[in-house]
């Protein structure tokens, strides 16, 4: 008996999105632009108009197309706000482990803080001062400051104006930095190795000696799997939501 393969058909609205999609990155619909109307989409597709709502809704939840009013849809340039969260959950559903996202961040992250003493502007140095206040306030009266060490993190990538390098390290930043707060608790000098990780790193770049700030920069990634590991944590271990 011959065999016979099942023909994969694609659902029609993630044609209309697949085009679209075509059109937006080759920039024959630029940023900004206007999405024809449904009607008008439907005609030129030749498919119903639920159909392109579908396919809509799928740009739309990839931050290609935002709202404008009820019925108007501009063309939008997807952020760092629309990219994360969708990469930490891949890496999430692969149970990623400590291991993969450190292995990762002791590359990038030297090279941000280098890169960021390089080219950091003041207005983005004064970010990063105010950044530090509020960490060492945390540190002072031992609240939690996660968000806060994962935002200097995030600024200095924007430091860098390198956007491929913002956009590429910021999911692996979300989720290795996040668990600090669980090591504190076994690791209690943490805190303070953090904040003097983070002061040695900034007047680096204030000092624009982008050799000081990768050298600290390491320190502090190779402080940060010394902690996991003297919590009882192995880099075999997979990262778990927060």
């Amino acid at each position: 008996m011959i065999e016979i393969n099942k023909v994969n058909v694609i659902p029609a609205y993630q044609m209309v999105s697949m085009e679209l999609q075509r059109l937006i990155v080759e920039g024959t619909i630029k940023p900004g632009e206007a999405l024809p109307g449904e009607t008008d989409l439907a005609a030129r597709f030749g498919v119903n108009r639920s159909t392109v709502r579908e396919g809509i809704r799928q740009l739309e939840s990839e931050g290609l197309v935002r709202r404008a009013g009820r019925k108007k849809l501009l063309i939008s340039i997807p952020g760092q706000a629309d990219i994360s969260p969708r990469v930490e959950r891949a890496l999430l559903l692969q149970d990623v482990t400590f291991g993969e996202l450190w292995e990762m961040a002791i590359v990038l992250e030297p090279l941000t803080a280098a890169r960021a003493a390089e080219r950091a502007t003041s207005e983005q140095i004064q970010e990063l001062e105010d950044n530090m206040v509020l960490l060492e306030a945390a540190v002072a009266n031992g609240t939690r400051s996660e968000d806060i060490d994962t935002r200097f993190h995030t600024l200095l990538a924007q430091c860098t104006g390198n956007r491929a390098l913002l956009l590429s390290r910021e999911p692996i930043g979300q989720l290795l930095f996040r668990p600090y707060v669980e090591l504190s608790p076994h690791v209690p000098q943490a805190p303070a190795r953090n904040l003097r990780a983070h002061k040695e790193i900034l007047a680096a770049i204030i000092a624009r000696d982008s050799d000081q700030a990768k050298h600290w920069m390491e320190r502090h990634i190779r402080d940060l799997r010394t902690g996991w590991e003297m919590a009882g944590r192995r880099m075999a271990d997979r990262i778990s939501p927060t």
